[in-house]
């Protein structure tokens, strides 16, 4: 997919549209041969969620090298949509559901079923995958299921569900990643990137007045907005 380009990955945006846009304008991205992988957590706490999935939208039409992933809050809203349990309602309050409401004009109530969607926004939340992989990279939201020489730690990984994967904060510690390839991930917000040699963190808390960050491969090149 990207044989004769450079990839692009997005850290969490949560609603921060203006950081998105400038940042995208700070890429100087090629549309023939780049590619944009967004790594989750679009919507939420940040003012403008629905014009953040507008946005990406967009992209995915104007370039067809655009991977989105799934993040924990994109992932938890689906659910909820599907099986209204309360557990979960309460979660997405905890989570900063109300700002995305408010960016569609919506109210609580208008969770259930997800009635305050436009069916492109819904449609394009359904199709957010868990990972992407390109040559020695990983991208994953949060985790991954890694591989493993321990079996019984690679059954415990691989047996995990998605809400479990999208949530974790194994990679924000010190244990192994269990890939051979180099992990990308957002999800666990740090005031700067946090660079190892079997990991990159990228989510720099934009939704909590620091930076959005986008990582340059195979530069190992930050951008931020």
């Amino acid at each position: 997919m990207n044989e004769k380009g450079r990839i692009f990955a997005v850290g969490d945006i949560h609603g921060c549209h203006d950081r998105l846009i400038v940042l995208l304008e700070r890429l100087s991205l090629d549309w023939e041969k780049d590619t944009l992988v967004f790594l989750g957590d679009y919507i939420n706490r940040g003012p403008d969620s629905r014009k953040v999935i507008e946005t990406l939208i967009e992209l995915r039409a104007q370039c067809t090298r655009t991977v989105f992933l799934m993040g924990n809050h994109e992932e938890m809203l689906l659910e909820y949509g599907i099986d209204g349990d309360i557990d979960r309602l309460r979660l997405l309050h905890d989570m900063g559901v109300e700002a995305t409401l408010a960016s569609y004009g919506a109210a609580m109530h208008d969770l259930q079923r997800l009635v305050f969607l436009p069916d492109g926004h819904l449609e394009f939340l359904n199709s957010l995958c868990m990972s992407w992989s390109s040559g020695p990279y990983l991208f994953v939201h949060a985790d991954a299921c890694p591989l493993s020489t321990d079996q019984e730690e690679s059954r415990k990984v691989h047996t995990r569900t998605a809400e479990q994967l999208l949530a974790s904060r194994r990679l924000a510690g010190e244990a192994p990643t269990g890939s051979d390839q180099l992990v990308i991930f957002g999800h666990t917000a740090f005031s700067t990137p946090l660079v190892r040699p079997d990991r990159i963190g990228i989510d720099t808390g934009a939704v909590y007045g620091n930076m959005l960050t986008a990582l340059e491969l195979p530069a190992m090149r930050f951008h931020h907005a």
